[in-house]
């Protein structure tokens, strides 16, 4: 009797340690198979400070609410582009989930009537933003394991 209940205690220890095995190998592809978007907005002269007031009043929330998660946001400090440029970084589950949150994003009411007042007085931007989406290499440092962010560290 006693060896039957040490058989079966093993039994399902080992059936709980697969299961929490398979579980973290799933969250951690999960975490691999993000897609990060790099994108860069150059502005026209004397436009930036209206471009970030955008974002940190809106778009950051708005892009949240369609599921594009800001990683990081950062201006140059060279000389040429510290006044006209802004670089950030945003995450999507998937490519495929990339184009759908643009498309959602894009058309959503409220972006359009944040993004027409912002512009009520002229154009922000010089030129179309541009894109580059990523994906973590095997030997890039992994995104915290406390959060659902990419730790950057220079």
């Amino acid at each position: 009797m006693k060896r039957k209940q040490v058989a079966l205690s093993a039994t399902i220890l080992i059936a709980v340690g697969l299961i929490g095995f398979v579980a973290g190998v799933s969250v951690g592809q999960d975490k691999k198979a993000r897609v990060y978007e790099l994108r860069t907005y150059t502005t026209l002269p004397d436009r930036l400070p209206t471009l970030h007031k955008r974002f940190a009043e809106h778009t950051m929330k708005l892009f949240e609410n369609h599921s594009i998660k800001n990683e990081a946001y950062w201006v140059p400090t060279d000389d040429s582009r510290k006044d006209n440029t802004l670089i950030y970084l945003v995450s999507h589950e998937s490519r495929e989930a990339a184009d759908r949150n643009w498309k959602a994003f894009s058309t959503d009411p409220e972006w359009i009537k944040v993004r027409d007042a912002s512009r009520s007085d002229g154009d922000i931007l010089a030129k179309r933003p541009e894109r580059v989406f990523m994906k973590l290499t095997d030997y890039s440092t992994s995104p915290r394991s406390d959060s659902n962010s990419l730790y950057i560290s220079f």
